[in-house]
């Protein structure tokens, strides 16, 4: 008898709460919601509004934590001493939790915004913080993977998410290409959507200069404010149907 073969799941999420971009259409078209937690983006009742959008849409949600960086959208990197990052990191998960309680949610994991993301990938100082609070706080991390984060995580028994994304480019070392750099940023959504599918059935990423690398990714993510965002989130889900793969947080 020959046994059926277990169907491919991916989970597919994206930067919310964020006051860019079609949070109501996107909220519809991933899994999970990595929502802003008011230092890089997001007012209060934005985030309040797109927690009450993913409970509606039975997606989960995430707290999107970042420095304090409201001018910059989190995109610099700043020099912060771990107290204080842990403090930061806390600060923004509480008050997520609590907005989230409020609409009937839950926040299930953390993800690090911007360069505070970018930095924790080899910043051990700022890794070892950011993983402190996440364990504080009793949930899981999701970050890129072969980061400083994602190994300090494991060692301290903080369960983890790995990470791809699906709209930016990556280096042949398996990084994303800096936003500042010509290309770095996929615009067309067939490319987009061709390489969800790739990543999600082969565990590989085509880098900028062509080479094949392998990526291990528990979830694919979407950026919501960029442009034509639901464009790309429409086609990655009209795509991985066509595959045969299924959409669900994991």
């Amino acid at each position: 008898m020959t046994i059926p073969a277990l169907p491919v799941v991916v989970d597919v999420n994206a930067d919310l709460g964020e006051g860019v971009g079609d949070d109501a259409a996107m909220v519809r078209l991933v899994s999970s919601a990595n929502v802003a937690c008011g230092f890089h983006a997001g007012t209060p009742i934005e985030l309040r509004r797109t927690c009450e959008l993913a409970v509606a849409a039975d997606v989960r949600i995430g707290a999107q934590v970042s420095y304090p960086d409201w001018d910059g959208f989190g995109r610099r990197f700043m020099d912060i001493d771990s107290d204080q990052l842990i403090a930061d990191v806390l600060f923004q998960i509480g008050a997520l939790t609590a907005i989230a309680r409020s609409v009937g949610g839950t926040v299930d994991y953390v993800k690090p915004h911007g360069a505070l993301y970018n930095a924790i990938v080899g910043h051990r100082e700022q890794a070892r913080a950011v993983v402190t609070a996440v364990a504080d706080a009793g949930l899981p991390l999701m970050s890129l993977p072969g980061s400083v984060a994602l190994e300090l995580a494991r060692e301290a028994g903080v369960p983890v998410f790995t990470e791809a994304f699906a709209d930016r480019a990556y280096t042949p070392q398996g990084t994303l290409v800096p936003r500042t750099e010509p290309g770095s940023v996929l615009t067309d959504s067939a490319a987009v959507a061709a390489r969800v599918v790739q990543l999600a059935t082969t565990g590989a990423i085509t880098a900028i200069d062509g080479t094949p690398i392998a990526v291990h990714a528990d979830s694919i993510c979407l950026h919501g404010d960029t442009p034509g965002a639901v464009a790309h989130a429409t086609a990655v889900r009209a795509a991985l149907a066509e595959a045969g793969v299924l959409v669900r947080a994991r």
